[in-house]
C-alpha cells in the first residue's frame, strides 16, 4: 500500500483526485498508476485501469488471479468490473468511498474468488484525499 500512496501522491502533484495503485504478482510489481483522468480528458482513466492495463501487459495476458491489487481509494463500480474481468486474486484498499464506491452498489461486482481486505493505511490516505478537495476550495 505503501507503493499506491506513492502513486496517489503522483496524482496529487499533478491536480488528480489522489488515487494510486499497485498490482502485486510473484513478489514484484507488475503494475503501477494512480488517475490520469484531468490529463488524459478521459472519465475511465481511473488509477485501476491504468494498473490493470500495465499488470496485463506485464504478464502477456489478461487473468492476474493469482495477483493482488492495491489501491488507495475504495474502486468505483467501472473499475470493480475491470478487477472482477481480469480476475485478481485479492483486492486491498485504503479509504472507503461512501459516495461512489461499489460497495455501496453491490459488493458481488467482484469474482466470487477474490479476496477482500479493507482499511490498510486508512489515515494517510484520508489525509491525502482531504489535502487535495481542500486545497481545491
Amino acid at each position: 500500500m505503501n507503493e499506491a500512496l506513492k502513486e496517489a501522491k503522483k496524482a496529487f502533484d499533478r491536480n488528480e483526485v489522489p488515487v494510486g495503485c499497485v498490482i502485486i504478482g510473484d513478489g514484484r510489481i507488475l503494475g503501477k498508476g494512480h488517475n490520469l483522468t484531468e490529463t488524459l480528458t478521459d472519465v475511465t482513466a481511473h488509477a485501476e485501469m491504468q494498473t490493470i492495463t500495465a499488470a496485463a501487459s506485464a504478464i502477456g495476458g489478461k487473468y492476474l488471479t493469482e495477483c493482488t491489487i492495491y489501491v488507495t481509494l475504495e474502486p468505483c463500480v467501472m473499475c470493480a468490473g475491470a478487477i472482477a474481468w481480469a480476475q485478481l486474486g485479492r483486492l486491498v484498499w485504503a479509504a472507503n468511498d461512501t459516495k461512489k464506491g461499489f460497495t455501496t452498489v453491490n459488493q458481488r461486482l467482484l469474482h466470487p474468488k477474490t479476496r477482500l481486505t479493507q482499511g490498510v493505511l486508512i489515515q494517510e490516505s484520508e489525509t491525502l484525499l482531504k489535502d487535495f478537495f481542500k486545497k481545491l476550495r
